[in-house]
This record gives C-alpha cells, sequence and structure tokens, in this order.
C-alpha cells in the first residue's frame, strides 16, 4: 500500500515544439548536462532540466508523454 502516491499527470508539449525538437547539451566547462526544446531561433534549450543519469531523460520524456526508443536514448546520451 503507497501513502504518498502520486499520479503522473503528462504536460501537454509546449508551443511550438514538437517531439523531435528534444535535445541534451552539455556545458564545456562543467560537463553538466541538461535537456530540453530547442528553439531553433534563438539557438536555446527551452525549459531545460539537469540530466544526471538515463533515466532522467526517460523521466523527461515521460512527463510529455513521448515515447522514447532505445536508439534514441544512446543518441541523447552521446550529444
Amino acid at each position: 500500500m503507497r501513502l504518498f502516491h502520486r499520479k503522473k499527470t503528462v504536460q501537454p508539449i509546449p508551443e511550438p515544439f514538437t517531439a523531435q525538437d528534444i535535445k541534451t547539451e552539455a556545458s564545456t566547462c562543467t560537463g553538466e548536462r541538461t535537456i530540453g526544446f530547442y528553439d531553433r531561433g534563438s539557438h536555446r534549450l527551452r525549459y531545460a532540466e539537469l540530466v544526471r543519469s538515463e533515466q532522467d531523460i526517460r523521466d523527461f520524456y515521460a512527463k510529455y508523454g513521448v515515447e522514447l526508443d532505445e536508439e534514441c536514448l544512446q543518441r541523447l546520451m552521446k550529444e
């Protein structure tokens, strides 16, 4: 029995982004990795979150209700 179980709600993907706009970036100084929606106009990540492991990437995709396959996961880990 779970006392503090929260039902996960799927958030809509922010406008004007799509699932194909999800990218990861790494800092050249610290190596810190982030994931978010890539804005081609400003060349920045929007709605960015810190990535510490593969599970963080899986959680980001689940948060927006996007399916993640292993090939895509490996590509994001190498970016």
